[in-house]
């Protein structure tokens, strides 16, 4: 085996994490791949018997592509006609099994990535490497090109925010089924007290059909009316059970094709956030096989 395979092989020990670095930072599963990949074509121009802790090194390599991306992006959106869009869901088939499961350990909760779209590139960067990843601050700074003190500051902005902002979902996934099913039943019988009940007042639902800027309903009066217009305007959905990053989630088939995908925050026992992708093109492409028809 030469250096370049030997290499090759190092770097595929070290990919699983980097990709859930990537995945954090940029929230689309096809950039985090192309970040990673971006990260590899850097360790094959660089002397890696310079490299004293190879993991560190590509973990603040990918940091500071994704940065760079997420500049990029953020640029961009100076554009009022480029749509926001919601993160890349994982998604998969119920039940899962347990090699299903030990992926699914490691996957940051949907809501969670809403959240982090909201930090800004630095701060999000901070944050990410240090508190989900335990990279030092020492190694953080030159990539924010901050100096240490101020790169605390960063993490420590992006992380009061996600604390303002996030929601602790309820961990019992059966349970989370449970009010998912019950929220679908009351809204296809038209059930406006017992919707009522089961979603939190302040509660929002965020929709990304792909084409418009990400539109958000704000209030549980506001979402009830809405999922009751839904049902009596389109009659029953096709709805299949899935996990949305390991949380309860549904996935509209009505017709065969996957048409809408619904995320579910649970917490307390009652919704605190309905994340929708009605986009069946990027549907399509995100899906996996099993699901996608």
């Amino acid at each position: 085996m030469d250096h370049q395979d030997l290499l090759a092989e190092r770097f595929e020990l070290h990919r699983t994490r980097l990709n859930s670095v990537a995945y954090r930072m940029l929230g689309s599963l096809s950039e985090a791949e192309d970040a990673v990949q971006e990260a590899w074509l850097r360790l094959t121009r660089t002397d890696d018997a310079s490299i004293d802790d190879l993991a560190a090194w590509l973990t603040t390599v990918v940091g500071r592509i994704c940065l760079d991306m997420l500049r990029s992006r953020t640029s961009r959106r100076e554009d009022p006609l480029l749509p926001e869009r919601l993160p890349d869901p994982v998604v998969t088939a119920e039940p899962v099994g347990p090699e299903q499961q030990a992926e699914l350990a490691d996957t940051v909760g949907y809501a969670m990535l809403v959240v982090l779209q909201q930090l800004a590139p630095a701060e999000r960067l901070a944050f990410v490497l240090h508190d989900m990843f335990a990279v030092p601050f020492e190694e953080i700074a030159p990539v924010v090109e901050r100096s240490v003190a101020a790169t605390r500051q960063l993490a420590s902005r992006g992380r009061r925010r996600v604390k303002d902002s996030s929601v602790e979902p309820d961990p019992d996934p059966v349970a989370q089924r449970r009010a998912v099913d019950a929220f679908l039943s009351a809204a296809r019988g038209g059930d406006a007290d017992a919707l009522l009940s089961m979603l939190a007042p302040d509660l929002e639902l965020r929709n990304d059909d792909g084409v418009h800027p990400l539109r958000v309903i704000r209030g549980a009066d506001r979402v009830t009316r809405q999922a009751i217009g839904f049902h009596r305007a389109f009659g029953p959905i096709e709805a299949v059970p899935v996990l949305v990053n390991g949380a309860a989630g549904i996935l509209d088939m009505t017709g065969g094709k996957p048409r809408a995908l619904t995320s579910y925050t649970i917490s307390g026992g009652t919704v605190r956030h309905f994340d929708i992708i009605s986009d069946p093109e990027r549907l399509a492409a995100l899906l996996p096989a099993d699901l996608s028809a």
